[in-house]
């Protein structure tokens, strides 16, 4: 397992002294080449399609319908660039999307909103958690995201919603998208949260085997995954609650209902992460209990058997001394006598301690 703390600081230095709107992608570089596709849709129609050249869009944002356009690859600045030539992004905007360690926020530019959170799932094999960065332009009847990864993501149930217009979805306009697209993501973590959980309780049962070592770095590890777990998602109340108290008219009073829902979602993922930090710090606490406990133990019979040697060591000590006149050196059983009287002592001072229940 990676240690998640380098996940918690990016590194900046790239941006030293460039001046402000300078777009550089800092954070890590995804595999693959970049894609952009366009669905296009209304609640008579929908047309979905690969974009080769963003300037074709531009036709595209001037029908009356609600226009999705995805872009996956932010590690490429040119396709950066053209996306904010083309639709008339900010340079601070384009910044902050090339920037993928941003805090979940929403930002208002008049004509547009820009909206960024982070897109959370549990890894198949190492089975820590990975994120990556997701933003949103939303315009008046248009959405443009940006994600980082080329594999995937978790928008797809959405786009199967628009294919067969079920819900709400055709009918509405791309305010309601950008709602679908973030309670998609927020959907995404209860399913995180729910993995973790069952890790979480495999560990309490391992915590009682004799394994308390291994189960002590486990915790500290996921102690740390919860860490960066809030770091993604305490901002996150905060910018879903920016989105619901905004004056701008990209936002209908009808869609601040559903993101009414999404706050409370938020909310509820926040306090399980808390609830999960103290069981592990409690866990923890417990597993060092149990360690100290096991170590008491073994010196607890490591004195005992100390104990009952000391007397012993003290007789072989004295018929160790090489004095020339010892009466017991002359006499024919004083070999077995003294054993016999040694194994005594040893037998009488085992069974003091089981009275004492030391033993």
């Amino acid at each position: 397992m990676n240690d998640p703390m380098s996940r918690l600081t990016r590194n900046r230095s790239r941006k030293s002294g460039l001046p402000p709107g300078t777009p550089v992608h800092i954070g890590e570089r995804k595999a693959g080449a970049p894609r952009v596709s366009l669905m296009y849709y209304d609640d008579e129609q929908l047309v979905e399609e690969e974009v080769t050249d963003l300037s074709a869009c531009r036709t595209w944002l001037s029908r009356p319908g609600v226009t999705w356009i995805n872009i996956e690859g932010v590690h490429q600045i040119d396709l950066l660039e053209q996306a904010g030539t083309v639709f008339g992004l900010h340079p601070l905007v384009l910044e902050d999307i090339a920037n993928t360690g941003q805090r979940p926020k929403a930002e208002d530019y008049g004509e547009y909103l820009y909206i960024v959170f982070r897109m959370l799932s549990l890894h198949a094999t190492t089975q820590e958690v990975a994120g990556e960065q997701v933003s949103l332009i939303l315009g008046t009847n248009f959405v443009i995201s940006f994600q980082e990864g080329i594999e995937g993501d978790a928008f797809s149930p959405i786009r199967g919603r628009l294919r067969t217009a079920k819900g709400r979805a055709r009918r509405e306009g791309a305010d309601y998208l950008a709602y679908s697209l973030i309670d998609a993501i927020v959907d995404g973590y209860f399913v995180l949260l729910e993995a973790l959980g069952e890790q979480i309780e495999a560990l309490d049962e391992r915590m009682l085997t004799n394994r308390a070592r291994e189960v002590a770095r486990t915790i500290h590890l996921l102690k740390r995954e919860m860490i960066w777990l809030r770091k993604a998602v305490w901002p996150l109340r905060e910018m879903i609650n920016t989105l619901q108290r905004a004056e701008s008219p990209l936002i209908r009073a009808s869609t601040g209902v559903y993101l009414k829902d999404v706050y409370d979602h938020t909310i509820e993922v926040i306090d399980t992460v808390e609830t999960y930090r103290d069981v592990l710090s409690g866990m923890l606490e417990n597993n060092l209990s149990l360690l100290t406990t096991r170590l008491n133990e073994v010196m607890k019979v490591l004195t005992v058997i100390s104990t009952i040697f000391i007397p012993l060591t003290f007789i072989v000590g004295i018929y160790g001394m090489n004095f020339r006149y010892m009466p017991e050196l002359e006499w024919r059983w004083g070999y077995p006598l003294v054993m016999l009287g040694m194994a005594g002592i040893a037998v009488a001072l085992y069974f003091y301690f089981r009275r004492k229940k030391w033993l």
